[in-house]
């Protein structure tokens, strides 16, 4: 195996460590504090994210892909990009602090301006936190931010239940969101070891904002597209509304956040160090098209078919309008893994004006959903993000058939031969267990239940993937087996 394959496979190892162990977490102080709290908090919560998120794209989009897109990144590049980045969080810092009274008055809630002024304070955190990140991906240091991760999601988590329990209400959620970022942040500050000399080049800064700005732009559009669904629905329906739509797709973003960071934090590097090899592009995209897709999509449809007792056990009865978006974002996010795998190739392959083009094209698309979507209610909002997903997974496919000569039917079958399995266990524990049975009991039945058939049905059907992982766990195993036997 080569260095750049060994890379990468440990990259994908230790990077899905922690977003099991950090998702893992998080998800369970989200239980914990959704018990806790009412849906209204999460609601205004949701509404200023929006906006904090936006923001952030300025400082997290752009300069870091573009210090790992290019193989000679050294560290004047980093020190110049870490002053300018960090320039700009402060400033956007200070328009959010100051049109802070203005999104409170856009909603007609006043106390969105305070929450707008605090949350926002991880647009400086974040404008840091880019250039570590680039510089850990750059050199495929995953374990780093394993251990960084780990600590500030369970001391953040940790506070912010306490807070819930203390009666601090939505001011806990808020602790979560930006005490994450500010430990992440510090934790990977000594981890690491890099600090910006004190150096600035503006013609070093010139080419980075060449590749960047394009990837700046991608992101922006992707953010305020990904957020305008919960403008909407906080605007023209109830805050309630928006905690049950946003609790919903809570479920399946959990399985997502499993692979998709995983998959554009090590695949981008990877793909970049290898961008003048099309061959070998192509054989670690396919792998990893396939490995992801034979993981996701039993996530997805078993939550699919679990959706309702799952929320009665972990959230309680109030939560039970959230069932449907939980089930629609499972359907949608089986077609995102083939998008964003795509979308990392085109990143990698340094063609961020087609990377560009093809997003402009893929939310013009989106945003003609929304509108005729809105006017028919919440859950047809819902389903207008499958219609998007199905549509953006198309539309990234089509420039993957010229760089890497790998088209629509060669990955349609590499995926399907994953789904298949899956749909035929969710259509089987769908008939396990009765009405009357309580929702303990169909969870105890269902969920192993699931997770056997799969499996069966992978070792059945001589799934490629499945024997991949399983020859790489026990190499992994056995590797450490004889790093034990051999230590004195």
């Amino acid at each position: 195996m080569s260095e750049l394959k060994k890379k990468t496979a440990s990259g994908f190892a230790y990077k899905f460590a922690e977003r099991v162990g950090a998702q893992g977490i998080s998800f369970c102080i989200q239980l914990l504090l959704a018990r806790l709290l009412m849906p209204s908090d999460y609601g205004v919560v949701a509404l200023v994210t929006v906006f904090v998120v936006i923001l952030d794209v300025f400082v997290i989009y752009g300069f870091g892909n573009a210090l790992v897109a290019n193989k000679h990144s050294d560290h004047l590049d980093f020190s110049t990009c870490f002053y300018f980045n960090f320039s700009l969080g402060l400033l956007l810092y200070a328009v959010a602090f100051f049109a802070a009274p203005l999104v409170a008055s856009f909603y007609g809630n006043p106390l969105l301006a305070p929450l707008v002024r605090v949350m926002a304070l991880r647009i400086p955190l974040a404008s840091v936190n880019t250039i570590q990140h680039a510089y850990v991906q750059k050199h495929m240091w995953f374990r780093k931010f394993f251990q960084a991760t780990l600590i500030g999601t369970v001391v953040s988590g940790a506070v912010a239940v306490g807070m819930a329990y203390a009666g601090f209400g939505v001011w806990a959620l808020v602790e979560q969101y930006l005490g994450n970022a500010l430990l992440d942040t510090v934790c990977l500050w000594f981890l690491v070891g890099w600090r910006p000399s004190r150096e600035f080049s503006w013609a070093r800064l010139k080419p980075i904002w060449d590749y960047g700005w394009k990837i700046l732009v991608v992101g922006l559009i992707d953010n305020v597209y990904a957020r305008l669904r919960s403008l909407v629905i906080g605007k023209k329906y109830s805050s309630a509304d928006l905690a049950f739509y946003s609790r919903g797709y809570v479920f399946p973003s959990f399985g997502m956040r499993l692979i998709e960071p995983t998959v554009n934090t090590v695949l981008f590097p990877a793909l970049s160090q290898c961008n003048d090899d099309r061959g070998q592009m192509r054989g670690i995209t396919k792998r990893v098209l396939q490995v992801s897709t034979w993981v996701i999509s039993p996530i997805m449809v078993g939550l699919a078919s679990v959706g309702e007792p799952l929320v009665r056990v972990l959230l309680t009865d109030k939560w039970l309008p959230c069932v449907v978006f939980l089930q629609i974002g499972c359907i949608a996010n089986l077609f995102r893994c083939q998008q964003f795998i795509n979308n990392c190739v085109v990143k990698a392959s340094g063609r961020s004006g087609l990377l560009l083009k093809l997003d402009i094209l893929k939310k013009s698309i989106g945003l003609v959903l929304i509108l005729v979507s809105m006017q028919y209610g919440v859950v047809w909002i819902a389903w207008s993000l499958v219609a998007f997903y199905f549509i953006s997974m198309v539309v990234n496919v089509a420039p993957n058939r010229k760089i890497l000569g790998y088209g629509y039917l060669e990955q349609f079958r590499d995926v399907g031969w994953n789904i298949l399995p899956a749909l035929l266990m969710g259509a089987c524990i769908r008939t396990l267990g009765a009405e009357t049975w309580s929702p303990w009991a169909v969870l105890a039945v269902r969920i192993p239940a699931g997770a056997a058939l799969y499996l069966g049905l992978s070792l059945l059907m001589r799934n490629q993937s499945f024997f991949f992982l399983l020859k790489h766990v026990r190499s992994r195993l056995s590797g450490g087996r004889r790093k034990k036997g051999d230590a004195p």
